[in-house]
């Protein structure tokens, strides 16, 4: 059974980087080699490995990239950290609990 990753990086500029692939070590070398000079990742090398998730289903994988992709960056954070307390509390609308939380 093959298994995809869904994986967020943290580059040199503390910036977060979202992607899949499943070859998640591979995919870091790749990133950290700086084979794309039109990448996201290039200018911000080193980049990091701080979270993923293995999925069988690459449908789902790419629906889950594409969601954690719209995430703000203090709920990336979050779910780096395994703070599902204020993961939950991110993931309010704004409007209706406000943006002053603590990020």
């Amino acid at each position: 059974m093959k298994l995809y990753y869904v994986y967020i990086l943290e580059c040199s500029d503390t910036s977060f980087y979202v992607g899949i692939s499943s070859n998640t070590e591979k995919r870091l070398e790749e990133h950290n080699s700086g084979l794309n000079k039109e990448s996201y990742t290039y200018n911000r090398r080193p980049v990091v490995l701080k979270w993923m998730e293995p999925f069988t289903n690459p449908e789902q994988a790419i629906a889950f990239e594409k969601q954690l992709k719209g995430w703000s960056r203090r709920k990336k954070l979050a779910l780096i950290q395994g703070d599902w307390e204020n993961l939950v509390e991110f993931s309010k609308n704004y409007t209706q609990f406000g943006k002053n939380r603590s990020s």
